[in-house]
């Protein structure tokens, strides 16, 4: 699958879908970014069970204000709608491969129980 851009109209939607989304969250003038680039569509390529989306952050400032982005490129990663990876710097292919097996890996069962007892309920 490759990537997709993602805007205020289908971000929501998309990150809250089941299964595993990972967020690009760059600009056109960044060097990080456009060296990032390939190896995340690379990885959509790889990781077909996997939504790829992109934040323009130039484009689309509402998104990248709510979430918070201070620097691009900034990867995030969800899972059934949870926010359980975010960290900025562009990522080597392998070190994105590990972070895609270590998002796999999530006990979800787990990961709702944290969010449940954080949140108070």
């Amino acid at each position: 699958m490759a990537t997709i851009d993602l805007t205020s109209e289908t971000f929501d939607k998309t990150i809250s879908s089941d299964g595993i989304v990972l967020v690009d969250y760059w600009a056109d003038w960044c060097g990080p970014c456009k060296r990032f680039a390939p190896v995340f569509e690379a990885a959509s390529e790889k990781h077909d069970d996997i939504v790829f989306g992109k934040v323009d952050t130039e484009a689309q400032p509402g998104i990248a204000q709510a979430a918070n982005i201070r620097s691009i490129p900034t990867l995030m990663a969800f899972r059934d709608g949870i926010l359980v990876f975010a960290q900025p710097g562009a990522l080597p292919g392998s070190a994105l491969d590990e972070v895609i097996g270590k998002v796999r890996a999530l006990d979800m069962d787990e990961v709702r129980r944290k969010v449940a007892e954080e949140s108070g309920n």
